[in-house]
């Protein structure tokens, strides 16, 4: 399947748009790439479709050099989103069409694509995170937001997963904060908010060196576990989760290796090993798809 065939034409197919989807989030994204294959085939094209809607919005910070530009690029999403929802023709690009598609067939809610499109337009602003708080409210409208539009695929709604769903997002946007530690300092920034920083007198100077002190391994460590107990209240929450939502969760079992892997390396944020894939994630989840637990 050829890029220019997907994006320029608008007799596309909605599958060669989902081929585009499954590419765009294989490349990208491939944890949840492997989750969302473990989604029932009703919804499986729904999820991809998401996480490809992710991978476009979230990549924007990084390929423009200034913030109207962002804008400009997010701005298209509001428009493609506001016409998807008034059932109006879509753009002519890959995530669109699939995503119009799949809203139109699975009925999810405008308001979490729209919460996740404000988080990425605040973050564009790059400014250095200050509290805490902060990066459980951006969890809350991004990876949780995402959890939630996986459970409409599913036809789920219920107030436990929602909770679930909830805690899940949080765990896993700290988890991506720590595992791209060498992302924010070769951007001369810190990953890890002030206020715990400030807490444990750990200095943003070491932190963008990659000097790994005992003050800043402190700060690493509050920030896991921070992640480790929203993981755990999701995994709580399993028994009262509905059957056919299990698989939205899934994403929980890729959150626990990376924070048993931070464990492992004293909670050294800047060891290597960290980005390294779990080449035993694959059958990981497929055991856990089979026992419907994460």
């Amino acid at each position: 399947m050829r890029l220019s065939r997907c994006y320029f034409s608008a007799r596309n197919s909605a599958k060669s748009s989902i081929d585009y989807c499954v590419d765009a989030v294989r490349k990208h994204d491939y944890e949840h790439y492997l989750c969302a294959l473990l989604v029932p085939r009703g919804a499986r094209d729904a999820v991809i479709a998401i996480r490809a809607f992710n991978v476009e919005t979230s990549q924007i910070r990084d390929l423009v050099t200034d913030r109207q530009t962002g804008k400009m690029r997010l701005q298209f999403w509001r428009d493609t989103i506001d016409t998807i929802f008034k059932d109006e023709r879509a753009p002519d690009h890959p995530v669109a069409m699939a995503l119009a598609h799949s809203i139109r067939r699975r009925k999810m809610s405008k308001m979490w694509f729209t919460k996740l499109l404000d988080a990425r337009e605040t973050n564009l602003a790059d400014l250095p995170i200050q509290y805490t708080k902060q990066v459980e409210e951006y969890a809350e409208n991004t990876n949780s937001a995402l959890l939630y539009l996986t459970l409409e695929s599913l036809g789920v709604k219920d107030v436990n997963a929602d909770h679930a769903a909830s805690h899940l997002g949080k765990a896993e946007t700290i988890a991506m904060l720590l595992r791209a530690s060498s992302y924010y300092r070769s951007r001369r920034q810190t990953c890890i908010p002030m206020d715990i920083l400030l807490r444990h007198r750990a200095s943003q100077e070491d932190f963008i060196r990659g000097n790994m002190t005992a003050e800043l391994r402190e700060a690493s460590f509050d920030l896991a576990s921070l992640a480790n107990t929203h993981l755990l209240k999701a995994q709580s929450l399993h028994k009262r989760i509905p059957s056919n939502g299990m698989s939205a969760f899934l994403p929980a079992v890729v959150c626990e290796k990376f924070l048993a892997k931070i464990r492992k390396l004293n909670f050294n944020i800047f060891d290597p090993h960290l980005t390294e894939r779990n080449s035993l994630l694959p059958l990981t989840l497929l055991r856990k798809s089979w026992t419907r637990t994460y």
